[in-house]
């Protein structure tokens, strides 16, 4: 195993580097859209909420390796919708990264919309009785709590798309798993390869996981 370490060091961080990479621009993006979407599904607008549960609906049930294909192969290959110019590489770089971003969105809308739920009632009544409307009312009273009550979640949220992220590699995105299948068609040290990789992410993971709870106990809501 250490030789293969040795032969393979620069390649295996830089493809744990992309790992990285992926996982932070997609968690941003899926923080983001998710947030949308929660306020979408606790709207007083019906259209608004039936867009938000749809949106949770399809993209919840739907193979995330079917998502980056789609983003691939459909809007970049067919519909040639490019991110960056006409490198393969970095295209499938970025909508790789959009996949990821929507199929976990609709996982962070759930952990927020819980969070959402377990703010008392009387606090919206109060902003609304200072005048806020729904959006002012979300954004300066309900969502701050609901973040605080979901750290948790969120955290274990983001530990799965760190692990997600290996789907990438079926469109051609070099990161971690890529560069396993590579060496494995190449050396014939399966498990030691596998352990190599399976080390690098427990190495990425266990201190999210250890840091977000940290962060849930420190910032745990007293009800």
């Amino acid at each position: 195993m250490f030789d293969l370490i040795s032969e393979y060091d620069s390649r295996i961080l830089a493809a744990f580097w992309v790992t990285i990479k992926l996982t932070f621009f997609s968690a941003i993006g899926a923080l983001i859209l998710g947030t949308i979407v929660a306020g979408m599904r606790v709207s007083p607008i019906p259209v608004a909420r039936w867009v938000g549960t749809a949106y949770v609906s399809i993209f919840r049930n739907t193979p995330l390796t079917l998502i980056i294909v789609f983003c691939s192969l459909g809007l970049y290959s067919t519909l040639r919708w490019e991110l960056a110019g006409d490198s393969i590489k970095d295209n499938n770089y970025w909508w790789a990264i959009i996949g990821l971003s929507v199929y976990t969105a609709a996982f962070v809308c759930e952990s927020l919309r819980s969070g959402i739920n377990t703010v008392h009632i009387g606090q919206s009544e109060a902003g609304r009785s200072l005048g806020f409307g729904f959006a002012q009312n979300l954004r300066l009273i309900v969502l701050p709590q609901a973040f605080r009550a979901v750290i948790a979640p969120l955290g274990s949220v983001l530990i799965a798309l760190t692990k997600n992220s290996t789907i990438a590699s079926v469109i051609g995105v070099g990161e971690a798993a890529f560069l396993m299948s590579e060496m494995n068609e190449n050396e014939a040290a399966v498990l030691a390869i596998g352990a190599i990789f399976a080390l690098g992410f427990v190495v990425l993971t266990l201190p999210t996981g250890l840091f977000f709870g940290w962060l849930a106990k420190r910032f745990e809501v007293v009800r």
